[in-house]
């Protein structure tokens, strides 16, 4: 049984968008009067809006009402789209749109398995929308990253068993999240993150072996 799909997550695997979260958790933490750090950032990459809020509270021990949590929230929102008002094809990471046809090609099926609720302005903004037979985001599914819910209702809108889909992932929540729903995982850190079968550096230069998991 061989792979019939591939799945991408999208930010920091597809597109360079990584920074634009940062800049704006940055500014929701500088605002509470806190500092926010690259090893802060790690701890929710990968991770849904209002789940790293609630690490971030408890990070750095922050209490607020329910109330002030939608405000911050939709703030964060806010700035992040202010933000990617720039992003366009400069923003796509090395040999994305190479690999994607490569994929294409070899008549492989492919999708976005994300839990941002931006995901069609970006993927819309940098062309690559094109390239992706199904795109799930945060507004198809409610369960953020590890719950495997996005990458099952991937695979099942896909048409494709889970166990014939190999998933690209940056982050270690990502990672628990396709490993969970029964697919391959190949991880874009240049590192080993979890339960990942593979590990890459970039899309750059890919053929079509990192496919073979045998």
């Amino acid at each position: 049984m061989g792979i019939k799909a591939v799945v991408f997550d999208l930010d920091g695997v597809l597109v360079n968008t990584d920074r634009f979260h940062y800049l704006a958790w940055k500014r929701i933490l500088w605002e509470l009067g806190k500092e926010f750090s690259v090893e802060d950032n790690e701890q929710i990459k990968g991770v849904a809006r209002s789940k790293s809020l609630e690490i971030l509270l408890q990070m750095k021990n922050i209490t607020m009402s329910e109330v002030e949590k939608m405000r911050v929230l939709r703030k964060k929102n806010n700035l992040y789209l202010e933000y990617i008002t720039e992003i366009d094809e400069e923003y796509l990471l090395e040999g994305v749109e190479e690999f994607l046809e490569l994929l294409k090609f070899n008549g492989l099926r492919t999708a976005i398995a994300s839990t941002s609720d931006n995901t069609s302005l970006v993927l819309e903004m940098t062309g690559l929308k094109k390239y992706f037979d199904v795109i799930i985001d945060g507004h198809k599914v409610k369960a953020p990253k590890p719950n495997p819910e996005v990458y099952l209702v991937c695979a099942m809108e896909l048409q494709i068993e889970p166990d014939e889909c190999a998933v690209f992932e940056d982050s270690r929540a990502g990672v628990l999240s396709a490993k969970r729903a029964g697919m391959k995982v190949v991880a874009v850190s240049g590192r080993i993150i979890g339960e990942a079968d593979k590990c890459i550096e970039s899309l750059k230069n890919l053929d079509m072996n990192i496919l073979d998991f045998q």
